[in-house]
């Protein structure tokens, strides 16, 4: 039973380290790939938690979506440069507000629980 349920904790922290590594990755090729604009900042509609971001992109599309991150900072009417993605222009990131840092802890706290498996397999069994 201790076997199963390191291979369980295993199995969760390699998530963990697959979903930071992904968005790691995706912030880097938007950012460094993507087209830049500059977003306007609206209010967020009734029952929203988030601002909404509207902007212009190359080939003269205006898009509307909410703002992926918080911009607690930022009032309504201001603008925030974002990059975002040509083929999905839906998909973006703002640009001083990338969120690596979360990111970069869920890498770390993945390899930590995955390194922790091996030690469950190994511990006593709290049932007789």
């Amino acid at each position: 039973m201790p076997t199963v349920f390191a291979a369980f904790t295993v199995l969760g922290g390699l998530v963990a380290v697959l979903a930071g590594a992904h968005g790691l990755r995706r912030t880097r090729r938007i950012r460094h790939s993507g087209r830049t604009a500059e977003a306007l900042v609206k209010p967020p509609p009734p029952g929203a938690d988030r601002e909404l971001l509207e902007y212009v992109t190359e080939d003269g599309r205006v898009v509307e979506i909410p703002a992926p991150v918080p911009l607690d900072t930022v009032t309504a009417g201001s603008t925030v440069p974002v990059s975002y993605d040509p083929a999905d222009p839906r998909d973006v990131v703002v640009l001083g507000r990338e969120r690596t840092a979360l990111d970069r802890a869920f890498v770390v706290a993945g390899l930590l629980v995955m390194a922790a498996g091996p030690v469950v397999a190994v511990l006593p069994s709290p049932v007789g």
